[in-house]
């Protein structure tokens, strides 16, 4: 029987997975696992890539091609195709840990009740972590490190995609991802996982392994005010879509950009506090977006 299916959502990103999959040759855990690799409509050569993953390994590889365009797609269409008891979702851009397929599964196998594990993030900055960043938008760039021991999350708190895996059989009862959230192309749609996981806690638990770490690369083009601003918009059209609640959003977020605007007023001389009004504003903006969007 396959105890876990490591499953690799792509799109254009073959430099990256050939890393990633290098990154699974060496794993310490000693059970059946297989590779699943979803190539959501790549134009690059990540077939060839994942044949010569395939050439070099005893473990089962298998090439799946998704032609709709979409991460949750793509991360539906891999659920579908694991044959593992457990599915660990890698990132295309991130390093697995040695004892990271272990970690997850050996926590898996302490209670049946457990639908949902992540793991820590670290982040591989091409470059150097930028000394502008704030503790509270380290998460924006896919970081987590949400205890130095193995620990139960308790709403709100999630894992995040990139490293994060999932009991299969919890999609018996349940559907998979929202396919109207998630990446699709090059907008920074999110909150799938977010929704995912809300509904799984409300049968399992949802854990955390320090013990099962990956390490995710952010390139220099995101090291930028500029794309954390988008992905803090995008952040608020996500929290929008999401909600059932769209009305409420809509009016709270219109009388709160006055008053965003008239502190970034009072505070121009403190670069930081304005800053964070900016963020504030745009993440309101997405917002309103988001509620619009549902009603086009």
């Amino acid at each position: 029987m396959m105890i876990a299916t490591v499953a690799i959502c792509t799109h254009n990103r073959s430099a990256d997975l050939r890393e990633a999959l290098l990154s699974l040759l060496h794993q310490s855990f000693k059970g059946p696992f297989e590779v699943i690799v979803v190539d959501n409509c790549s134009t690059d050569d990540t077939k060839q890539v994942v044949q010569e993953f395939k050439s070099m390994v005893q473990i089962p590889v298998r090439y799946v091609f998704e032609e709709r365009l979409g991460l949750s797609v793509a991360r539906n269409r891999a659920i579908r195709e694991a044959g593992g008891e457990y599915v660990l979702f890698l990132d295309d851009d991130a390093k697995a840990s040695v004892d990271w397929i272990d970690g997850i599964v050996s926590l898996f196998e302490q209670d049946p009740l457990i639908g949902c594990v992540g793991g820590k993030i670290e982040p591989a900055w091409e470059g150097s972590a930028p000394p502008w960043l704030s503790p509270e938008n380290r998460t924006l760039y896919t970081i987590l490190d949400y205890s130095e021991e193995i620990e139960e999350m308790r709403k709100p708190a999630i894992p995040f995609g990139a490293n994060v895996a999932f009991r299969k059989s919890v999609f018996d009862s349940m559907d998979t991802f929202r396919e109207d959230l998630g990446r699709v192309g090059s907008n920074l749609l999110s909150s799938e996982e977010a929704e995912l996981i809300e509904r799984i806690r409300s049968r399992y638990k949802v854990y955390y392994t320090p013990h099962a770490s990956v390490l995710h690369k952010i390139p220099r083009s995101r090291i930028s005010r500029k794309w954390l601003l988008r992905r803090i918009y995008w952040q608020g059209v996500s929290s929008a879509v999401s909600s059932n609640k769209k009305t409420g959003i809509f009016v709270k977020s219109l009388l709160k950009v006055p008053l965003f605007l008239l502190l970034t007023i009072v505070f121009i001389y403190d670069k930081r506090r304005i800053f964070r009004n900016i963020s504030r504003i745009t993440y309101i903006n997405g917002l309103i977006s988001g509620v619009l969007r549902t009603y086009n």
